[in-house]
């Protein structure tokens, strides 16, 4: 996949100046594209538009492909291009929503850069965005022909059968698909579970599937987002705390994500923080019946012991596990709370703790913790190529310097 060579002496000539300009492009791409498209206000989360964060992956992720064709020595784009088909399938993005997105994107760097956007320019950074947006097309056509997805059906019902109130703002469902078998799923996906609000609106919000896989139905662990600073609280996680009871039906998107266990039976270090905990305790709870002696090392992070969800399944998990290592550390508390192996005070601090190098490694948490971690997990000799991560919300890991060390 190359552009053309005329292209590439434009793209090459200008990508510092979009790149300069390319979140205030893509801030004014978003409204642009909603104005004309309110549809698409039902795809797209509204909460990351309002604090930012979906014009920052997009911008990021742009530039970086077009760097990659540029610069064959780049960082490999296609992890990025990998989780981002997962997202979209998740969201039951389709095919024929790339031009209208196209369109709106060209007009965006247009009306920022203004006169320095020449047809020849405008033609370049096009070619651009269809080779990258093709790409995608041809990845999500893949996931959903597997899954057995009707891309213009996406969504399936699913019936609330239990629920489990985890901590104060943390809760888990069972469901149960109203016609029809659980899809195939591998451990550490997650699904995207879309809710009509009160005022009219639809918004979809992706949750882990924090069990492994049980054939006849999966658990979601969602955290009711409370706003902080001014920030508004979670609509989603809202109405789905206050209605999601035995009995609900929701509309369940097919199983994505490619944070997921692999078949090895080499040591595996799993990292977390705060809700973070959704994709670990998925992949424990596979590990106690089918590795229970595989070695692994367990960390996580909390404010504190209470705000741990899911850590009475997690205890009995690694209790049946015969060579596991486990260390949690609490901002508050710490000294009282009552863990299989003492809990430390403060963030986590992995600098006195003994790793093999050749350690696969899952984490999942805050971005700015993961980026921590994953230098901290390098200077013990563990390779980049055996970390891997799993983001919530738009994946903003290739903005940062330490994402490519």
């Amino acid at each position: 996949m190359r552009l053309s060579a005329e292209s590439e002496r434009i793209v090459a000539a200008t990508a510092g100046v979009v790149a300069e300009h390319a979140e205030r492009i893509t801030r004014t791409f978003y409204p642009d594209m909603f104005a004309a498209h309110p549809e698409l206000l039902r795809v797209f989360n509204k909460a990351n538009q309002a604090i930012g964060e979906q014009p920052q992956a997009l911008a990021a992720s742009v530039v970086a492909f077009a760097v990659q064709l540029l610069d064959p020595k780049a960082p490999d784009f296609g992890p990025v291009m990998g989780r981002i088909a997962h997202k979209h399938v998740s969201l039951g993005i389709k095919a024929p929503e790339y031009p209208i997105v196209g369109h709106h994107l060209l007009k965006a760097v247009k009306t920022v850069l203004g006169d320095a956007v020449t047809p020849e320019v405008a033609a370049a950074w096009d070619e651009v965005y269809w080779l990258f947006g093709c790409s995608l097309i041809a990845e999500e056509a893949k996931l959903y022909a597997m899954a057995g997805t009707d891309p213009d059906h996406p969504w399936r019902e699913y019936r609330v059968v239990e629920r489990f109130e985890e901590s104060e703002d943390v809760f888990s469902l069972l469901l149960a698909p109203v016609r029809g078998e659980i899809p195939a799923h591998r451990t550490g996906q997650y699904v995207a579970i879309a809710v009509d609000l009160p005022n009219g609106e639809r918004q979809p919000r992706q949750y882990t599937i924090s069990s492994g896989p049980r054939g006849d139905s999966l658990r979601v662990t969602i955290k009711r987002v409370r706003g902080e600073n001014g920030a508004p609280d979670g609509q989603v996680s809202g109405w789905l705390h206050e209605n999601a009871r035995p009995g609900t039906v929701l509309e369940v998107s097919q199983p994505c994500g490619d944070l997921v266990l692999e078949g090895s039976e080499g040591p595996l270090v799993l990292v977390s923080a705060g809700i973070g905990i959704t994709p670990i305790a998925a992949i424990m709870e596979d590990l106690s019946r089918r590795q229970p002696d595989r070695p692994v090392w367990l960390f996580h992070a909390d404010k504190s012991h209470g705000q741990h969800a899911l850590y009475d399944s997690l205890r009995r998990q690694a209790l049946a596990m015969t060579n596991i290592h486990t260390q949690a550390w609490y901002e508050q508390d710490a000294e009282s709370a009552p863990t299989l192996r003492p809990a430390l005070e403060g963030f986590m601090d992995l600098s006195g703790i003994d790793l093999p190098t050749d350690a696969v490694v899952f984490m999942c948490g805050p971005l700015q913790f993961m980026r921590h971690t994953r230098l901290a997990l390098m200077d013990k000799g563990i390779s980049s190529e055996n970390i891997h991560y799993e983001v919530f919300g738009p994946d903003l890991w290739a903005q940062s310097p330490e994402s490519n060390a």
